[in-house]
Protein backbone atom coordinates (compact mmCIF):
# COMPACT_ATOMS: atom_id res chain seq x y z
CA UNK A 1 0.00 0.00 0.00
CA UNK A 2 2.84 2.32 0.76
CA UNK A 3 4.06 2.29 -2.81
CA UNK A 4 1.06 4.20 -4.11
CA UNK A 5 1.23 6.98 -1.53
CA UNK A 6 2.93 10.30 -2.10
CA UNK A 7 5.88 10.60 0.26
CA UNK A 8 4.96 13.85 1.90
CA UNK A 9 5.60 13.01 5.54
CA UNK A 10 9.39 12.94 5.57
CA UNK A 11 10.05 16.70 5.84
CA UNK A 12 7.28 17.03 8.43
CA UNK A 13 8.24 14.21 10.77
CA UNK A 14 9.70 14.96 14.15
CA UNK A 15 13.39 15.52 14.26
CA UNK A 16 15.95 17.77 15.90
CA UNK A 17 15.16 20.59 13.46
CA UNK A 18 11.42 20.11 13.32
CA UNK A 19 9.32 23.19 14.23
CA UNK A 20 6.88 20.81 15.90
CA UNK A 21 9.51 19.85 18.49
CA UNK A 22 10.23 23.47 19.33
CA UNK A 23 6.54 24.20 19.77
CA UNK A 24 6.11 21.16 22.01
CA UNK A 25 9.13 22.20 24.07
CA UNK A 26 7.45 25.54 24.68
CA UNK A 27 4.24 23.87 25.89
CA UNK A 28 5.86 21.09 27.92
CA UNK A 29 6.43 23.42 30.89
CA UNK A 30 2.81 23.71 31.88
CA UNK A 31 -0.06 21.32 32.49
CA UNK A 32 -2.93 21.85 30.13
CA UNK A 33 -5.77 23.63 31.86
CA UNK A 34 -8.10 21.96 29.41
CA UNK A 35 -7.37 18.54 30.93
CA UNK A 36 -8.42 19.71 34.40
CA UNK A 37 -11.68 21.34 33.34
CA UNK A 38 -14.67 19.50 34.80
CA UNK A 39 -17.20 20.80 32.28
CA UNK A 40 -17.35 22.96 29.14
CA UNK A 41 -17.65 26.71 29.62
CA UNK A 42 -21.02 28.47 29.36
CA UNK A 43 -19.83 29.88 26.03
CA UNK A 44 -19.25 26.38 24.64
CA UNK A 45 -22.62 25.17 25.91
CA UNK A 46 -24.39 28.08 24.19
CA UNK A 47 -22.59 27.39 20.91
CA UNK A 48 -23.36 23.68 21.11
CA UNK A 49 -27.05 24.20 21.89
CA UNK A 50 -27.45 26.70 19.04
CA UNK A 51 -25.74 24.39 16.53
CA UNK A 52 -27.58 21.40 17.99
CA UNK A 53 -30.91 22.80 16.81
CA UNK A 54 -29.89 21.40 13.41
CA UNK A 55 -30.25 18.00 15.07
CA UNK A 56 -33.80 18.83 16.16
CA UNK A 57 -34.64 19.75 12.57
CA UNK A 58 -33.18 16.54 11.17
CA UNK A 59 -34.81 14.38 13.84
CA UNK A 60 -38.17 16.10 13.53
CA UNK A 61 -38.17 15.58 9.78
CA UNK A 62 -37.33 11.87 10.21
CA UNK A 63 -40.08 11.35 12.77
CA UNK A 64 -42.76 13.51 11.19
CA UNK A 65 -42.70 11.67 7.87
CA UNK A 66 -43.54 8.43 9.67
CA UNK A 67 -46.66 10.01 11.21
CA UNK A 68 -47.53 11.82 7.99
CA UNK A 69 -47.52 8.71 5.83
CA UNK A 70 -50.24 7.04 7.90
CA UNK A 71 -52.44 10.13 8.34
CA UNK A 72 -52.19 11.93 5.00
CA UNK A 73 -55.05 9.89 3.51
CA UNK A 74 -56.43 11.18 0.18
CA UNK A 75 -55.41 14.82 0.84
CA UNK A 76 -52.93 14.75 -2.05
CA UNK A 77 -55.67 13.87 -4.58
CA UNK A 78 -55.43 10.08 -3.98
CA UNK A 79 -54.36 7.61 -1.28
CA UNK A 80 -50.60 7.13 -1.28
CA UNK A 81 -49.23 4.04 -3.04
CA UNK A 82 -46.08 2.18 -2.05
CA UNK A 83 -44.20 4.05 -4.80
CA UNK A 84 -45.55 7.42 -3.58
CA UNK A 85 -44.41 6.70 -0.03
CA UNK A 86 -40.97 5.55 -1.18
CA UNK A 87 -40.45 8.64 -3.37
CA UNK A 88 -41.68 11.10 -0.72
CA UNK A 89 -39.36 9.51 1.85
CA UNK A 90 -36.26 8.98 -0.28
CA UNK A 91 -36.34 12.37 -2.07
CA UNK A 92 -35.04 14.00 1.10
CA UNK A 93 -32.09 11.61 1.24
CA UNK A 94 -31.29 12.07 -2.46
CA UNK A 95 -31.06 15.85 -2.20
CA UNK A 96 -29.15 15.62 1.08
CA UNK A 97 -26.66 13.44 -0.82
CA UNK A 98 -26.31 16.16 -3.46
CA UNK A 99 -26.00 18.96 -0.89
CA UNK A 100 -23.35 17.41 1.38
CA UNK A 101 -20.26 17.71 -0.88
CA UNK A 102 -21.40 21.15 -2.11
CA UNK A 103 -21.81 22.30 1.48
CA UNK A 104 -18.26 21.15 2.27
CA UNK A 105 -16.91 23.50 -0.43
CA UNK A 106 -19.00 26.42 0.85
CA UNK A 107 -17.97 25.68 4.43
CA UNK A 108 -14.30 26.06 3.46
CA UNK A 109 -14.90 29.11 1.29
CA UNK A 110 -17.43 31.10 3.33
CA UNK A 111 -17.33 29.58 6.80
CA UNK A 112 -19.11 26.88 8.80
CA UNK A 113 -21.72 29.22 10.30
CA UNK A 114 -22.78 30.59 6.91
CA UNK A 115 -23.78 27.14 5.65
CA UNK A 116 -26.00 26.51 8.68
CA UNK A 117 -27.72 29.88 8.16
CA UNK A 118 -28.47 28.99 4.53
CA UNK A 119 -29.74 25.58 5.67
CA UNK A 120 -32.17 27.29 8.07
CA UNK A 121 -33.65 29.31 5.20
CA UNK A 122 -34.07 26.14 3.12
CA UNK A 123 -35.63 24.29 6.08
CA UNK A 124 -38.23 27.03 6.42
CA UNK A 125 -39.08 27.09 2.70
CA UNK A 126 -39.28 23.30 2.50
CA UNK A 127 -41.46 22.89 5.59
CA UNK A 128 -43.98 25.55 4.51
CA UNK A 129 -44.16 24.30 0.92
CA UNK A 130 -45.06 20.80 2.21
CA UNK A 131 -47.74 22.25 4.47
CA UNK A 132 -49.53 24.04 1.62
CA UNK A 133 -49.08 21.52 -1.21
CA UNK A 134 -52.02 19.75 -2.82
CA UNK A 135 -50.21 17.05 -4.79
CA UNK A 136 -47.71 14.22 -4.40
CA UNK A 137 -45.33 16.08 -6.74
CA UNK A 138 -45.51 19.18 -4.55
CA UNK A 139 -44.82 17.06 -1.48
CA UNK A 140 -41.76 15.57 -3.16
CA UNK A 141 -40.49 19.07 -4.09
CA UNK A 142 -40.90 20.28 -0.50
CA UNK A 143 -39.16 17.19 0.85
CA UNK A 144 -36.34 17.75 -1.65
CA UNK A 145 -35.78 21.33 -0.45
CA UNK A 146 -35.68 20.04 3.13
CA UNK A 147 -33.15 17.45 1.89
CA UNK A 148 -30.84 20.22 0.67
CA UNK A 149 -31.06 21.82 4.12
CA UNK A 150 -30.43 18.54 5.96
CA UNK A 151 -27.47 17.69 3.72
CA UNK A 152 -25.75 20.95 4.60
CA UNK A 153 -26.69 21.08 8.27
CA UNK A 154 -25.86 17.43 9.01
CA UNK A 155 -22.35 18.03 7.66
CA UNK A 156 -21.57 21.43 9.14
CA UNK A 157 -23.25 21.34 12.58
CA UNK A 158 -21.04 18.48 13.92
CA UNK A 159 -18.04 20.09 12.19
CA UNK A 160 -18.80 23.45 13.83
CA UNK A 161 -19.02 21.92 17.31
CA UNK A 162 -16.01 19.64 16.78
CA UNK A 163 -13.75 22.57 15.82
CA UNK A 164 -14.87 24.66 18.78
CA UNK A 165 -14.83 21.98 21.50
CA UNK A 166 -11.99 21.18 23.92
CA UNK A 167 -10.71 17.68 23.11
CA UNK A 168 -11.81 16.11 26.40
CA UNK A 169 -15.42 17.22 25.80
CA UNK A 170 -15.54 16.92 22.01
CA UNK A 171 -17.23 13.52 21.89
CA UNK A 172 -19.90 14.56 24.38
CA UNK A 173 -20.67 17.85 22.64
CA UNK A 174 -20.91 16.29 19.17
CA UNK A 175 -23.17 13.62 20.68
CA UNK A 176 -25.36 16.47 21.91
CA UNK A 177 -26.44 16.99 18.29
CA UNK A 178 -27.48 13.34 18.09
CA UNK A 179 -29.41 13.77 21.34
CA UNK A 180 -31.21 16.69 19.73
CA UNK A 181 -31.93 14.48 16.69
CA UNK A 182 -33.63 11.92 18.91
CA UNK A 183 -35.43 14.66 20.80
CA UNK A 184 -36.73 15.95 17.48
CA UNK A 185 -38.02 12.48 16.65
CA UNK A 186 -39.84 12.21 19.99
CA UNK A 187 -41.37 15.66 19.46
CA UNK A 188 -42.51 14.64 15.97
CA UNK A 189 -44.23 11.49 17.23
CA UNK A 190 -45.95 13.34 20.08
CA UNK A 191 -47.25 16.05 17.74
CA UNK A 192 -48.07 13.38 15.18
CA UNK A 193 -50.22 11.52 17.71
CA UNK A 194 -52.03 14.70 18.74
CA UNK A 195 -52.50 16.18 15.26
CA UNK A 196 -53.39 12.90 13.53
CA UNK A 197 -56.79 13.11 15.21
CA UNK A 198 -57.54 16.41 13.46
CA UNK A 199 -58.60 16.96 9.86
CA UNK A 200 -55.56 17.82 7.74
CA UNK A 201 -53.44 17.65 10.89
CA UNK A 202 -50.49 16.35 8.88
CA UNK A 203 -50.11 19.83 7.33
CA UNK A 204 -49.45 21.25 10.78
CA UNK A 205 -46.99 18.40 11.45
CA UNK A 206 -44.76 19.27 8.50
CA UNK A 207 -45.27 23.05 8.72
CA UNK A 208 -44.12 23.28 12.34
CA UNK A 209 -40.67 22.14 11.17
CA UNK A 210 -40.02 25.77 10.20
CA UNK A 211 -40.12 27.00 13.82
CA UNK A 212 -36.75 25.57 15.05
CA UNK A 213 -35.08 26.76 11.83
CA UNK A 214 -36.20 30.34 12.44
CA UNK A 215 -35.02 30.17 16.08
CA UNK A 216 -31.60 28.80 15.08
CA UNK A 217 -31.15 31.45 12.41
CA UNK A 218 -31.61 34.18 15.02
CA UNK A 219 -29.22 32.56 17.50
CA UNK A 220 -26.42 31.91 15.00
CA UNK A 221 -26.39 35.54 13.89
CA UNK A 222 -25.00 36.33 17.37
CA UNK A 223 -22.40 33.52 17.52
CA UNK A 224 -18.85 33.40 16.10
CA UNK A 225 -17.13 31.38 13.41
CA UNK A 226 -14.82 28.53 14.46
CA UNK A 227 -11.25 29.61 15.35
CA UNK A 228 -9.76 26.97 13.04
CA UNK A 229 -11.58 28.39 10.03
CA UNK A 230 -10.72 31.94 11.13
CA UNK A 231 -6.99 31.17 11.27
CA UNK A 232 -7.16 29.49 7.88
CA UNK A 233 -8.92 32.60 6.53
CA UNK A 234 -6.19 34.88 7.95
CA UNK A 235 -8.29 36.28 10.82
CA UNK A 236 -5.94 35.35 13.64
CA UNK A 237 -6.97 38.14 16.04
CA UNK A 238 -10.63 37.11 15.92
CA UNK A 239 -9.60 33.47 16.33
CA UNK A 240 -7.59 34.36 19.45
CA UNK A 241 -10.58 36.20 20.90
CA UNK A 242 -12.84 33.17 20.33
CA UNK A 243 -10.26 30.78 21.82
CA UNK A 244 -9.98 32.92 24.95
CA UNK A 245 -13.74 32.44 25.41
CA UNK A 246 -13.52 28.72 24.69
CA UNK A 247 -10.66 28.29 27.22
CA UNK A 248 -11.35 30.94 29.89
CA UNK A 249 -8.47 31.35 32.34
CA UNK A 250 -6.39 34.03 33.95
CA UNK A 251 -3.21 33.16 32.03
CA UNK A 252 -4.77 32.25 28.68
CA UNK A 253 -2.05 29.61 28.16
CA UNK A 254 -4.39 26.91 26.85
CA UNK A 255 -5.95 29.18 24.24
CA UNK A 256 -2.53 30.34 23.06
CA UNK A 257 -1.29 26.75 22.84
CA UNK A 258 -4.31 25.71 20.77
CA UNK A 259 -3.77 28.72 18.50
CA UNK A 260 -0.11 27.71 17.98
CA UNK A 261 -1.18 24.14 17.25
CA UNK A 262 -3.68 25.33 14.64
CA UNK A 263 -1.07 27.54 12.97
CA UNK A 264 1.44 24.69 13.06
CA UNK A 265 -1.02 22.33 11.37
CA UNK A 266 -1.83 24.89 8.68
CA UNK A 267 1.89 25.34 7.94
CA UNK A 268 2.37 21.58 7.71
CA UNK A 269 -0.62 21.21 5.43
CA UNK A 270 0.61 24.01 3.18
CA UNK A 271 3.94 22.23 2.88
CA UNK A 272 2.12 19.00 2.04
CA UNK A 273 0.00 20.78 -0.58
CA UNK A 274 3.08 22.26 -2.25
CA UNK A 275 4.61 18.80 -2.60
CA UNK A 276 1.42 17.33 -4.06
CA UNK A 277 0.49 20.37 -6.18
CA UNK A 278 3.66 22.43 -6.85
CA UNK A 279 1.93 24.71 -9.39
CA UNK A 280 0.38 27.81 -7.76
CA UNK A 281 -3.11 28.83 -8.83
CA UNK A 282 -3.13 32.42 -7.62
CA UNK A 283 -4.15 34.03 -10.96
CA UNK A 284 -6.20 31.11 -12.19
CA UNK A 285 -9.74 32.32 -13.07
CA UNK A 286 -10.90 28.84 -12.05
CA UNK A 287 -9.01 29.05 -8.75
CA UNK A 288 -11.92 27.71 -6.67
CA UNK A 289 -12.21 24.64 -8.86
CA UNK A 290 -8.43 24.23 -8.90
CA UNK A 291 -8.31 24.50 -5.10
CA UNK A 292 -11.03 21.85 -4.85
CA UNK A 293 -9.05 19.55 -7.14
CA UNK A 294 -5.92 20.08 -5.04
CA UNK A 295 -7.76 19.26 -1.83
CA UNK A 296 -9.35 16.19 -3.39
CA UNK A 297 -5.90 15.04 -4.48
CA UNK A 298 -4.57 15.63 -0.98
CA UNK A 299 -7.50 13.73 0.52
CA UNK A 300 -7.16 10.70 -1.73
CA UNK A 301 -3.38 10.41 -2.23
CA UNK A 302 -2.02 11.18 1.24
CA UNK A 303 -2.22 7.86 3.08
CA UNK A 304 -3.44 9.17 6.42
CA UNK A 305 -6.15 11.28 4.80
CA UNK A 306 -7.32 8.41 2.64
CA UNK A 307 -7.53 6.08 5.63
CA UNK A 308 -9.54 8.70 7.53
CA UNK A 309 -11.95 8.92 4.59
CA UNK A 310 -12.37 5.14 4.43
CA UNK A 311 -13.13 4.93 8.16
CA UNK A 312 -15.59 7.84 8.07
CA UNK A 313 -17.42 6.53 4.99
CA UNK A 314 -17.51 3.02 6.44
CA UNK A 315 -19.15 4.24 9.65
CA UNK A 316 -21.64 6.50 7.87
CA UNK A 317 -22.60 3.80 5.37
CA UNK A 318 -23.00 1.27 8.15
CA UNK A 319 -25.20 3.67 10.12
CA UNK A 320 -27.78 3.72 7.31
CA UNK A 321 -27.39 0.26 5.76
CA UNK A 322 -28.20 -1.22 9.16
CA UNK A 323 -31.80 -0.22 8.36
CA UNK A 324 -32.32 2.18 11.26
CA UNK A 325 -33.78 5.11 9.34
CA UNK A 326 -36.13 2.82 7.43
CA UNK A 327 -37.51 1.71 10.77
CA UNK A 328 -37.92 5.36 11.82
CA UNK A 329 -39.44 6.40 8.48
CA UNK A 330 -41.88 3.51 8.29
CA UNK A 331 -42.36 2.53 11.94
CA UNK A 332 -45.99 3.70 12.00
CA UNK A 333 -46.59 1.79 8.76
CA UNK A 334 -45.02 -1.35 10.26
CA UNK A 335 -47.03 -1.14 13.46
CA UNK A 336 -50.23 -0.48 11.51
CA UNK A 337 -49.54 -3.67 9.58
CA UNK A 338 -48.99 -5.57 12.83
CA UNK A 339 -52.45 -4.64 14.08
CA UNK A 340 -51.67 -1.99 16.71
CA UNK A 341 -54.64 0.32 17.21
CA UNK A 342 -52.38 3.37 17.62
CA UNK A 343 -49.28 2.85 15.43
CA UNK A 344 -48.00 6.40 15.97
CA UNK A 345 -48.13 5.99 19.75
CA UNK A 346 -46.34 2.63 19.46
CA UNK A 347 -43.65 4.31 17.34
CA UNK A 348 -43.17 6.78 20.17
CA UNK A 349 -41.75 3.96 22.33
CA UNK A 350 -39.06 3.34 19.71
CA UNK A 351 -38.28 7.07 19.52
CA UNK A 352 -38.10 7.35 23.32
CA UNK A 353 -35.66 4.42 23.43
CA UNK A 354 -33.52 6.23 20.88
CA UNK A 355 -33.57 9.41 22.97
CA UNK A 356 -32.75 7.74 26.32
CA UNK A 357 -29.93 5.61 24.88
CA UNK A 358 -28.44 8.62 23.10
CA UNK A 359 -28.44 10.36 26.47
CA UNK A 360 -26.38 7.42 27.77
CA UNK A 361 -24.00 7.87 24.83
CA UNK A 362 -23.67 11.56 25.68
CA UNK A 363 -22.42 10.61 29.14
CA UNK A 364 -20.06 7.75 28.24
CA UNK A 365 -18.54 8.67 24.85
CA UNK A 366 -15.55 10.59 26.24
CA UNK A 367 -15.17 8.25 29.23
CA UNK A 368 -15.31 4.84 27.56
CA UNK A 369 -14.04 5.73 24.08
CA UNK A 370 -15.47 5.58 20.56
CA UNK A 371 -14.03 2.24 19.46
CA UNK A 372 -14.92 0.43 22.70
CA UNK A 373 -18.53 1.62 22.56
CA UNK A 374 -18.92 0.71 18.89
CA UNK A 375 -17.59 -2.83 19.24
CA UNK A 376 -19.76 -3.54 22.28
CA UNK A 377 -23.00 -2.03 20.95
CA UNK A 378 -23.12 -3.59 17.50
CA UNK A 379 -23.73 -7.16 18.79
CA UNK A 380 -26.82 -5.73 20.52
CA UNK A 381 -28.02 -4.40 17.15
CA UNK A 382 -27.42 -7.77 15.49
CA UNK A 383 -29.34 -9.59 18.25
CA UNK A 384 -32.31 -7.21 17.88
CA UNK A 385 -32.46 -7.66 14.10
CA UNK A 386 -32.19 -11.46 14.32
CA UNK A 387 -34.94 -11.53 16.95
CA UNK A 388 -37.10 -9.34 14.69
CA UNK A 389 -36.54 -11.69 11.74
CA UNK A 390 -37.42 -14.77 13.83
CA UNK A 391 -40.53 -13.05 15.22
CA UNK A 392 -41.74 -12.24 11.73
CA UNK A 393 -41.16 -15.87 10.74
CA UNK A 394 -43.51 -17.12 13.48
CA UNK A 395 -45.94 -14.26 12.97
CA UNK A 396 -46.50 -15.25 9.35
CA UNK A 397 -47.79 -11.87 8.14
CA UNK A 398 -48.94 -12.20 4.52
CA UNK A 399 -46.74 -10.18 2.17
CA UNK A 400 -48.24 -10.95 -1.21
CA UNK A 401 -50.99 -8.34 -0.73
CA UNK A 402 -49.53 -4.97 -1.70
CA UNK A 403 -52.37 -3.10 0.01
CA UNK A 404 -51.48 -4.56 3.39
CA UNK A 405 -47.83 -3.55 3.53
CA UNK A 406 -48.26 0.20 3.10
CA UNK A 407 -50.63 0.14 6.06
CA UNK A 408 -53.87 0.80 4.16
CA UNK A 409 -55.26 -2.37 5.73
CA UNK A 410 -54.72 -3.41 9.32
CA UNK A 411 -53.70 -6.94 10.28
CA UNK A 412 -55.13 -8.83 13.23
CA UNK A 413 -52.97 -8.42 16.33
CA UNK A 414 -50.77 -11.37 17.35
CA UNK A 415 -48.57 -11.83 20.47
CA UNK A 416 -45.59 -12.13 18.12
CA UNK A 417 -46.16 -8.48 17.21
CA UNK A 418 -45.06 -7.59 20.75
CA UNK A 419 -41.81 -9.50 20.18
CA UNK A 420 -41.23 -7.43 17.06
CA UNK A 421 -41.64 -4.21 19.03
CA UNK A 422 -39.27 -5.50 21.72
CA UNK A 423 -36.71 -6.57 19.10
CA UNK A 424 -36.81 -3.12 17.45
CA UNK A 425 -36.36 -1.46 20.84
CA UNK A 426 -33.28 -3.65 21.47
CA UNK A 427 -31.89 -2.82 18.04
CA UNK A 428 -32.48 0.93 18.50
CA UNK A 429 -30.84 0.82 21.93
CA UNK A 430 -27.62 -0.64 20.49
CA UNK A 431 -27.75 1.74 17.53
CA UNK A 432 -28.24 4.89 19.63
CA UNK A 433 -25.40 4.11 22.04
CA UNK A 434 -23.02 3.08 19.25
CA UNK A 435 -22.93 3.77 15.52
CA UNK A 436 -25.80 6.28 15.60
CA UNK A 437 -23.55 8.54 17.65
CA UNK A 438 -20.00 7.44 16.75
CA UNK A 439 -20.35 7.95 12.98
CA UNK A 440 -20.92 11.68 13.50
CA UNK A 441 -17.56 12.03 15.24
CA UNK A 442 -16.15 11.93 11.68
CA UNK A 443 -14.71 15.46 11.65
CA UNK A 444 -12.07 14.56 14.24
CA UNK A 445 -10.46 12.06 11.85
CA UNK A 446 -9.39 14.63 9.24
CA UNK A 447 -6.67 17.33 9.30
CA UNK A 448 -7.88 20.90 8.88
CA UNK A 449 -7.07 21.30 5.18
CA UNK A 450 -9.35 18.42 4.13
CA UNK A 451 -11.67 18.27 7.15
CA UNK A 452 -14.66 19.89 5.47
CA UNK A 453 -14.22 17.97 2.21
CA UNK A 454 -13.65 14.63 3.93
CA UNK A 455 -16.62 15.18 6.23
CA UNK A 456 -18.72 16.19 3.22
CA UNK A 457 -17.94 12.97 1.34
CA UNK A 458 -18.60 10.88 4.44
CA UNK A 459 -21.92 12.67 5.00
CA UNK A 460 -22.77 12.10 1.33
CA UNK A 461 -22.14 8.38 1.94
CA UNK A 462 -24.64 8.54 4.78
CA UNK A 463 -27.31 10.15 2.65
CA UNK A 464 -26.58 7.97 -0.37
CA UNK A 465 -27.07 4.89 1.80
CA UNK A 466 -30.14 6.49 3.37
CA UNK A 467 -31.60 7.07 -0.10
CA UNK A 468 -31.05 3.45 -1.13
CA UNK A 469 -32.51 2.03 2.07
CA UNK A 470 -35.49 4.42 2.10
CA UNK A 471 -36.31 3.61 -1.52
CA UNK A 472 -35.94 -0.17 -1.18
CA UNK A 473 -37.36 -0.94 2.29
CA UNK A 474 -41.04 -1.36 1.37
CA UNK A 475 -40.25 -3.23 -1.91
CA UNK A 476 -37.88 -5.53 0.05
CA UNK A 477 -40.60 -6.19 2.60
CA UNK A 478 -42.84 -7.27 -0.27
CA UNK A 479 -40.35 -9.21 -2.39
CA UNK A 480 -37.99 -10.72 0.22
CA UNK A 481 -40.53 -10.83 3.09
CA UNK A 482 -39.82 -9.14 6.44
CA UNK A 483 -37.95 -12.25 7.62
CA UNK A 484 -35.18 -11.91 5.04
CA UNK A 485 -35.23 -8.09 5.03
CA UNK A 486 -34.24 -7.90 8.70
CA UNK A 487 -31.88 -10.88 8.35
CA UNK A 488 -30.07 -8.96 5.59
CA UNK A 489 -29.72 -5.91 7.83
CA UNK A 490 -28.25 -8.18 10.53
CA UNK A 491 -25.62 -9.47 8.07
CA UNK A 492 -24.70 -5.88 7.16
CA UNK A 493 -24.17 -5.11 10.87
CA UNK A 494 -21.98 -8.20 11.27
CA UNK A 495 -19.80 -7.15 8.33
CA UNK A 496 -19.60 -3.64 9.81
CA UNK A 497 -18.48 -4.97 13.19
CA UNK A 498 -15.63 -6.89 11.53
CA UNK A 499 -14.52 -3.81 9.58
CA UNK A 500 -14.66 -1.59 12.67
CA UNK A 501 -12.63 -4.10 14.69
CA UNK A 502 -9.97 -4.16 11.97
CA UNK A 503 -9.55 -0.49 11.05
CA UNK A 504 -11.21 1.89 13.55
CA UNK A 505 -8.70 3.28 16.08
CA UNK A 506 -9.54 4.75 19.48
CA UNK A 507 -9.60 8.56 19.21
CA UNK A 508 -10.64 9.35 22.78
CA UNK A 509 -8.80 12.41 24.17
CA UNK A 510 -6.75 13.23 21.05
CA UNK A 511 -6.43 16.84 19.96
CA UNK A 512 -7.66 17.53 16.41
CA UNK A 513 -4.16 18.70 15.47
CA UNK A 514 -2.66 15.36 16.64
CA UNK A 515 -5.13 13.09 14.87
CA UNK A 516 -3.32 12.81 11.54
CA UNK A 517 -0.25 11.29 13.21
CA UNK A 518 -2.38 8.34 14.31
CA UNK A 519 -3.29 7.38 10.73
CA UNK A 520 -0.04 8.48 9.05
CA UNK A 521 1.57 5.04 8.69
CA UNK A 522 -1.39 2.68 9.07
CA UNK A 523 -4.79 2.27 10.65
CA UNK A 524 -3.37 3.10 14.06
CA UNK A 525 -5.50 0.57 15.97
CA UNK A 526 -2.67 -0.94 18.04
CA UNK A 527 -1.06 2.43 18.64
CA UNK A 528 -4.34 3.98 19.79
CA UNK A 529 -5.00 1.17 22.26
CA UNK A 530 -1.46 1.35 23.64
CA UNK A 531 -1.31 5.10 24.29
CA UNK A 532 -2.52 6.85 27.48
CA UNK A 533 -5.97 8.37 26.99
CA UNK A 534 -5.72 11.13 29.58
CA UNK A 535 -3.14 13.26 27.90
CA UNK A 536 -1.47 14.13 24.64
CA UNK A 537 0.55 11.34 22.98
Amino acid sequence: MAGDEIAVDAPLMRGPESPRDSLEDLTASFISEERHATSPSAFIWSLSFAAGISGILFGYDTGVISSTLVSIGPDLSHPLSTLDKSLITSSTSLFALIASPLASILADKLGRRYVVLVADVLFTIGALSQAFTGSVAGMIVGRSVVGLAIGGASLVAPLYISELSPSNFRGMLVTLIILFVTGGQVLAYVLGYVLAQKAHGWRWMVGLGAVPAIIQFGLLLMLPETPRWLVQAGKEDIARFVLMKVYPSETGTTGERVLRDIKREILEQEATSKIINPSPSGNDPWSSLTQFQHRMTELLYVGGNRRALIIACMLQGLQQLSGFNSIMYFSATIFSLLGFTSPILTSLWVAMTNFVCTLVALIITDRVGRRAILLRSMPVMIFGLVLCSVSYYFLGVPTENTDVLPGTQTAVYSPWATFIVVSLVIFVCGYAIGVGNIAWQQSELFPLSVRSLGSGLATATNWGSNFVVGLTFLPMMELLTPVWTFALYALVCLAGWICAWRIYPETKGLELEDMKGLLRDGWGVKESLARPTNGRP
